[in-house]
């Protein structure tokens, strides 16, 4: 199977590095002195005090790249509007995409039985414009759960994790998922075969969509945002309106709420992505972490008054920064 990685980054860069050493044939998609290094030097992930350095083939555009079997995707959800003609044209007629962004995915409701069946979610793909170009039957959907930092060019340190939940929309499983599992599994990562995977994206998504707004607001660090009592009861606040929607879609949910806060607490001293992206003057994921859980939450008449005012918030907070539209 010949796979693409679309973004050479951190979570993209691993997966392709783990790929590439187990004999899969991958080909990298990247840009800048990331990618001159990585056709220089080879590509190193650093995990555990061990190095990894393998050279798969890194190019600079998808029509480099050529067709390929599969593309992973692992951009933020704010890059693959720009991205999406060339993930399409490297997916090609059949080509599969799997689909590992953070957030609410555009194609959440594609084959989803119920009133909302294949309805396009505005926050997240504005006109379909991505339901068109990459058309949702050609993705399988991932929950990413490492975590990873390219710490210089060519470099990507792995801090944690090895897991990569795997699923079709339709719960299905399909040769193309299996397939898909099967080369993961031989370059020793996890990678389960989930029959509901919209469930498992909500369990992620419960804590993105809080913490991370939270830490761009406060500059806290997660220690302090699940174990100060007024941060905590603001985050509690947003996941349990949260919980309602995702109930009202069809969820269900393995943990409660508590002890999903008392999960990331154990995580300790940590800068979420958007405090991070903040400080770097990057561009936030606010609308797939967060503005699409309120517009969920107004299709399903489900009444979101802190999240909704924590959202307008953080929104104002990147406009001024820098991070974020003046029209959003």
């Amino acid at each position: 199977m010949r796979v693409g990685v679309f973004g050479g980054g951190a979570i993209g860069g691993l997966l392709g590095a783990r790929l590439a050493a187990a004999g899969t044939d991958v080909t990298i998609v990247a840009r800048g002195p990331h990618l001159a290094a990585m056709q220089a030097r080879g590509l190193e992930v650093r995990s555990d005090g061990e190095s990894l350095v393998v050279h798969p083939r890194c190019v600079g555009s998808a029509a480099e790249a050529g067709m390929q079997d599969a593309v992973i995707v692992t951009l933020k959800a704010h890059a693959l509007p720009a991205a999406a003609p060339d993930i399409a044209r490297m997916t090609g007629g059949d080509g599969t995409l799997l689909y590992g962004v953070n957030g609410i995915p555009y194609w959440y409701f594609h084959g989803l039985d119920g009133p909302f069946r294949d309805r396009r979610i505005e926050s997240v793909d504005p006109g379909g414009v991505l339901w068109r170009t990459l058309p949702p039957e050609r993705v399988v959907g991932c929950v990413v759960y490492p975590a990873a930092e390219v710490v210089e060019p060519g470099v990507i340190a792995h801090v944690w994790g090895d897991r990569f939940s795997l699923g079709e929309p339709d719960g299905s499983q399909s040769e193309r998922v299996l397939a898909l599992s099967r080369l993961f599994i031989a370059a020793g990562l996890k990678a389960p075969v989930r029959p509901r995977i919209r469930d498992e994206l909500w369990v992620k998504l419960w804590g993105n969509l809080c913490f991370n707004p939270i830490s761009a607001l406060t500059g806290s660090t997660l220690d302090r945002i699940t174990g100060r009592a007024d941060l905590r009861t603001v985050a509690r606040g947003m996941m349990v309106e949260a919980e309602a929607v995702a109930r009202a879609l069809g969820v269900r949910f393995a943990i409660d709420v508590d002890r999903r806060l008392n999960g990331a607490a154990e995580v300790g001293v940590h800068k979420t992505s958007m405090l991070q992206d903040l400080e770097r003057g990057r561009p936030l994921e606010i609308d797939a972490l967060l503005g699409a859980v309120v517009e969920l939450g107004d299709m399903t008449g489900q009444p979101m008054p802190l999240s909704s005012a924590v959202l307008a918030l953080v929104r104002e907070r990147a406009r001024l920064a820098g991070c974020y539209p003046e029209s959003g």
